[in-house]
């Protein structure tokens, strides 16, 4: 059954229920807002901090733009680019292309104007919905980019080279589109992070959307009851699939535009949030918010707060044991995907096995992993080597590029490019990205293993370790550290922190430096190799 049935379903049931509402608590300049008690009183150019939508306005919207789409000429199987930041009219847009029988390609909204037009091109889209935040970027490419016919703007204040969105849909039929849409026919291209070079368009069918919806519900047993926090970018297949189970429960959400503690902690207070997903920088700004005192527990009432899990990259064992001091009633529970597996859950640990923290888990709902050598064939337990996984949300391709689809995709199984191994109960952990693996000396160093050592420090907030080139070694390690909020530090202190651990795996550089993370969470290594990999080095390293 094609995703765009659930949401059918639900208006039909569920009507008249509120199904989306959107917070924005970002504070504005204080000449132009004034905030009390949680409320806007005056001059908010976004309009009310609080807009709520039911279940028959979703689908009611969705259908007035898949109509839209189709009297414009947009036929099956056509890519239609959305590049929206957070809001209510996101997943209306969304599955509007979807019930016109189009190709949804959500871009990342910190894409430059030449990414915008590099992915443009790479889907072959030929139509764009955009917001008010990009008009900039995209009035220096319009002219550059032809095949996109249909330049659709949803906000105030249109730009001369694109149509009104609000005005040409509310001209529209809400009634359903008479589409065919089955289950092997395409849905969605989702870009790559783009953390290790230009990203791939990965192309999904509905059955992989449909898989994850049935996924996350397995693994988080969602209700009717519950309520879910979306805060990361909707573009990107993590937030989407996880709210992909707030979808097939008929079950509230809200999008929280903003990832301040304060504002998270009051929206599940205010909201009676039940499953809040994060990523590891918010949840260290929480609790050191709270260690610094900047938040206070007994301000908020967080009694229905059941799960928090998190995702998008390896979780530090520290964070989670902090965590559960603060929070010693929360389910947790890790997510392991990839873009290429249709987001979270190919693997994940369970609320039930937090005595594992550390690991990502076993393979989630329908799926399958193995941990194999360079010949694809299954290592031993506690060996270290790729991780595969096979399942229902497997992606089709790498739209238009059958070489780097042949590379990852064998015999059914998508090889991740993570490393990886299991103990002697079959859970997983992550070593690293095998792109990211540090020879030194004809030593493999794991970064993910340093960085999680160096994390335990009480004055560190984050860590990335790279590996830099070295004439002798052939690599060296280096630890690009950022220190909390007041709190010092020096190169010789961070040495003998590292005496500990074997001398191997020790940083021969140090350096102090805030890190760099995309809008998932993922560390931006690449940036980093280019910012130190020069000889002449920032004067906060040290060489052993």
């Amino acid at each position: 059954m094609p995703i765009t049935e659930i949401l059918s379903r639900n208006a039909a049931i569920y009507g008249q229920e509120t199904c989306l509402t959107e917070i924005n608590l970002e504070l504005q300049d204080s000449h132009h807002v004034i905030w009390k008690e949680y409320e806007l009183i005056e001059n908010n150019p976004a309009g009310e901090y609080r807009r709520d939508m039911t279940w028959r306005v979703f689908d009611e919207k969705a259908n007035r733009i898949a109509n839209l789409l189709l009297k414009r000429g947009i036929k099956k199987g056509d890519k239609v680019a959305i590049l929206l930041m957070n809001c209510l009219e996101w997943l209306p847009i969304y599955f509007g292309v979807l019930k016109a029988g189009a190709v949804a390609v959500p871009l990342n909204f910190r894409y430059t104007s030449e990414e915008i037009k590099y992915c443009l091109g790479l889907s072959e889209s030929i139509a764009l919905i955009f917001g008010p935040e990009f008009i900039g970027r995209l009035e220096n490419i319009y002219e550059q980019i032809p095949q996109v016919k249909t330049l659709l703007y949803a906000g105030e204040h249109r730009p001369s080279f694109a149509e009104s969105y609000d005005r040409l849909t509310a001209n529209c039929s809400s009634e359903e589109p008479k589409i065919r849409i089955s289950n092997d026919d395409n849905a969605a291209i989702y870009f790559s992070s783009g953390t290790t070079g230009f990203p791939k368009a990965i192309l999904h069918t509905h059955k992989s959307l449909m898989s994850a919806c049935q996924t996350e519900i397995n693994h988080h047993g969602q209700t009717r009851e519950d309520n879910f926090l979306c805060i990361p970018p909707l573009y990107h297949t993590g937030a989407k699939m996880h709210w992909f189970g707030s979808l097939l429960s008929g079950s509230r959400a809200v999008l929280l535009r903003g990832i301040k503690p304060d504002w998270i902690l009051r929206t599940v207070s205010e909201e009676k949030i039940t499953i809040v997903w994060l990523l590891v920088p918010w949840a260290q700004d929480i609790l050191d918010a709270i260690e610094r005192g900047d938040v206070k527990l007994d301000d908020y009432d967080l009694t229905q707060w059941r799960l928090m899990h998190i995702g998008a990259q390896p979780v530090p064992p520290s964070l989670i044991e902090r965590w559960k001091k603060y929070f010693p009633y929360h389910q947790y529970d890790t997510n392991y995907g990839l873009s290429e597996s249709i987001g979270p859950g190919c693997v994940h640990l369970g609320v039930e096995n937090i005595h594992k923290v550390g690991a990502i888990g076993k393979p989630g709902y329908c799926w399958e992993a193995q941990i194999v050598d360079e010949q694809g064939k299954p290592v031993a337990r506690g060996e270290v080597g790729e991780l595969i996984v096979k399942g229902p949300g497997l992606m089709k391709c790498y739209y238009n590029d059958p070489k780097s689809t042949g590379a990852v995709l064998k015999n059914g199984w998508l090889f991740t490019g993570d490393m990886a191994k299991a103990d002697e109960d079959g859970f997983i952990y992550l070593v690293d990205r095998k792109k990211d693996v540090i020879i030194s000396g004809g030593e493999n160093i794991y970064p993910v293993q340093i960085e999680d050592f160096l994390r335990t420090h009480n004055a560190i907030k984050d860590a990335a370790v790279i590996g830099l080139p070295d004439k002798r070694l052939g690599e060296i390690t280096a630890a690009i550290i950022e220190l909390k909020s007041g709190q010092d530090c020096t190169v010789e202190e961070i040495d003998s922190f590292c005496r500990t651990m074997p001398r191997y795996k020790r940083p021969r550089k140090v350096i102090f430096d805030q890190i760099p993370r995309n809008p998932t969470g993922k560390i931006e290594k690449p940036r980093l190799r280019e910012k130190y990999g020069a000889a002449n080095l920032v004067a906060d390293q040290i060489k052993r």
